[in-house]
């Protein structure tokens, strides 16, 4: 198949205007007689599934959680970015949108990150006049504070709980569209498959997770809005319940996955406490504004650390390396997420890891402490204040913007981070790659359209902190609604979607042997066994380090794994309750597919980007020509080359990292 992504011609910042004028569109009164199902109440399905009810569309929602609330976007903490250039600082569109294609190392699609930058100002507009409680400064206005990889203040947040605030927002808006009707609102149900008619996406197979009850629904259109993969790995920051199966069954239907090896490896974690671990937390990057990366100078106070000879706070600053703002002057503690992880990787595998296990790097606030609470007896004119009250001063601004991050903190480790530094290390948290989809947002199915993380558009190799919220509501809000009217212009006329046919009848059928095995299959292995093997192959060989060798052998180890999963799998109980085993052992079985593509894909890349490092050097050839030279203040080498013999701008390519701390090591890219 030939990939069309129907990228508008023209200059770039006019693609998404030109594209609203000349699409067909579907009048109020012939919006009534189409459905579409959104499977998905995140902030990507619930903000498309209140924006497509308002326009008059009927819509059937489906989540597998009790309620729309519980969707993982609740997780999101630090903010959600938007070019409204609020400080003066010099935000645009444009740096918006090149912060973003640079921070992906140049392989998201440049027409979908355009756009994105530029309904962003639009979400914040949105989500204010839905009642969401951003931050403000002392004026009145709407806050900003910054993230990774970016030298402005573009990020808006509701203190650490900035998802948990916009998905209300989503929520709200569809419970509106749910009390006139509008929105059939199906909670604990599963999509199974998705079910294709005439080569149109017409309707899903579900589960009724709580009477176990296999149901048909049929639409003129299928939104898949499941979020990410990063489970496949087993410890990722994802709540347990997040999976690829909705993503997966489309796929086996013929929707193309792209870059499914691009996982973000987020750098601010609560480091793994042992083998017993079901998921890991995250610390929100905007802890990085004002929070000091660093571990011992000395191999020698890094052991009295760990034998509980020394605490951190005993080491002087001279005695301290702060290794990102020595390395990366220009960005300090904020360069991009990939850059931070792999930093903290290499700190840790030279030995210099400050935890029992050795995989851990200090996050510390007491120079913001001090900072503020200096500032704070100025203005309170306080002369000659004790450190023990610029410490108090200092603390309540820390809290006022982290507060409830480090009460987690404190919660999970049992130490206040106040008075110690916060322990820190990368761990899984989004995944860039997922369902091909054209600038429509439409996968290679007609009719199924695939939207915010689960798709693979926006965010190349690496996303930047605070651009998920951002796709998420863009895709559903402002964009999805746009172009499926012109899709389903042609679908005034068809009428409802029988659920009574042969496709209907097969996918139900699969459906149902599938689940039938697994009540009957009568193993000796429970689905977590099988998940967590599956998880350590694919942290140690398709994880931030990858080589050929590894990749190989991982997708042989994968391929053994599932083997055994589908001969020793259990799986108690029965299909007609609810049975949360017989939801992760479908899920399991998904991941155990994925992880081989995961891994077939990360073998094919011979390069090291995103937060990927591949070990072997490749030698330059093809379109790729001229010396990199070294740019450190950008985090990048630069670049002359040209593709398929036109030559092209000088680009940055971040650089794939073998540290020794002193020099960066050239690598080449394929």
């Amino acid at each position: 198949m030939a990939l069309d992504s129907k990228v508008p011609k023209g200059p770039i910042k006019d693609k998404w205007t030109d594209y609203k004028n000349h699409i067909n569109l579907v009048n109020p009164a012939n919006k009534r007689n189409i459905d579409v199902i959104v499977v998905g109440t995140g902030l990507a399905g619930g903000s498309a599934s209140a924006t497509l009810a308002e326009l008059g569309y009927n819509v059937k929602a489906f989540a597998y959680q009790d309620s729309p609330r519980r969707a993982h976007s609740i997780a999101a903490q630090g903010g959600i970015n938007a070019a409204k250039n609020y400080q003066g600082d010099g935000d645009s569109t444009y740096r918006l949108f090149y912060d973003t294609v640079k921070g992906g190392d140049y392989r998201s699609r440049e027409a979908n990150v355009y756009r994105l930058a530029e309904v962003s100002a639009n979400i914040i507009d949105q989500c204010v006049a839905q009642g969401v409680p951003f931050a403000r400064d002392y004026g009145g206005l709407l806050d900003n504070r910054s993230f990774g990889g970016v030298l402005v203040s573009r990020t808006f947040y509701a203190k650490g709980q900035t998802g948990q605030q916009l998905l209300l927002g989503a929520y709200s808006a569809m419970n509106r569209q749910i009390a006139r009707g509008k929105i059939e609102m199906f909670n604990r149900h599963e999509m199974l498959d998705v079910v294709i008619v005439d080569g149109k996406a017409r309707g899903i197979i579900t589960r009724n997770l709580i009477t176990g009850e296999i149901e048909r629904h049929s639409a003129h259109a299928v939104v898949i809005a499941s979020g990410g993969y990063g489970n496949v790995y087993f410890l990722s920051t994802n709540a347990m319940g997040s999976n690829v199966t909705a993503s997966w069954k489309i796929h086996k239907k013929g929707a193309y996955f792209a870059n499914p090896c691009y996982t973000q490896i987020h750098p601010t974690c609560i480091p793994r406490s042992g083998d017993y671990q079901s998921k890991l937390t995250l610390m929100s990057e905007s802890l990085r504004n004002d929070g000091r990366i660093w571990v011992p100078k000395n191999i020698e106070d890094v052991v009295a650390i760990r034998e509980g000879r020394k605490k951190p706070t005993d080491l002087s600053e001279e005695e301290r390396d702060y290794y990102l703002e020595r390395r990366y002057p220009a960005f300090g503690n904020l360069v991009p997420r990939d850059v931070a992880s792999r930093a903290a990787k290499e700190r840790c595998d030279a030995g210099f890891g400050v935890n029992a296990t050795g995989e851990a790097v200090y996050l510390d606030f007491k120079s913001a402490i001090t900072r503020y609470g200096k500032e704070q007896a100025k203005i309170h004119n306080i002369e000659n204040p004790s450190d023990a009250k610029i410490y108090e001063l200092g603390q309540k601004i820390v809290e006022a913007k982290y507060g409830n991050l480090f009460q987690m903190y404190e919660k999970i480790v049992d130490q206040n981070p106040y008075k110690t530094p916060m322990m820190i290390y990368p761990a899984v948290h989004y995944t860039m790659g997922g369902v091909w989809v054209d600038y429509n947002l439409m996968t290679t199915i007609p009719g199924c359209y695939c939207i915010g993380e689960a798709n693979f558009s926006d965010h190349g190799a690496n996303r930047l902190g605070a651009s998920a919220l951002m796709q998420g509501l863009a895709d559903g809000y402002f964009v999805l609604p746009y172009t499926i009217g012109d899709y389903l212009s042609d679908d005034i006329r068809t009428g409802k979607i029988s659920t009574e046919t042969p496709e209907f009848e097969a996918a139900e059928k699969e459906v149902k042997e599938r689940i039938h095995f697994f009540i009957n299959n009568k193993g000796t292995k429970s689905v977590d066994y099988f998940h967590k093997k599956l998880g350590k192959v694919m942290w140690n060989k398709v994880g931030m380090s990858r080589n050929a060798t590894g990749l190989k052998e991982a997708m042989a180890e994968i391929k053994a794994i599932r083997e055994e999963f589908w001969k020793e799998v259990s799986v108690p109980g029965t299909a007609n309750e609810m049975n949360p085993e017989l939801e992760k052992a479908g899920r399991v079985a998904d991941f155990l597919e994925l992880g081989e593509l995961f891994a077939k894909d990360a073998l094919m890349r011979e390069e090291s980007c995103g937060g990927h490092f591949r070990e072997e050097s490749a030698e330059l050839d093809g379109p790729q020509k001229g010396e990199a030279k070294r740019d450190d203040e950008n985090f990048a080498f630069v670049a002359a080359w040209e593709y398929k013999g036109e030559p092209a701008d000088a680009v940055l390519h971040k650089e794939a990292l073998e540290f020794n701390d002193i020099e960066l090591k050239q690598r080449s890219y394929k």
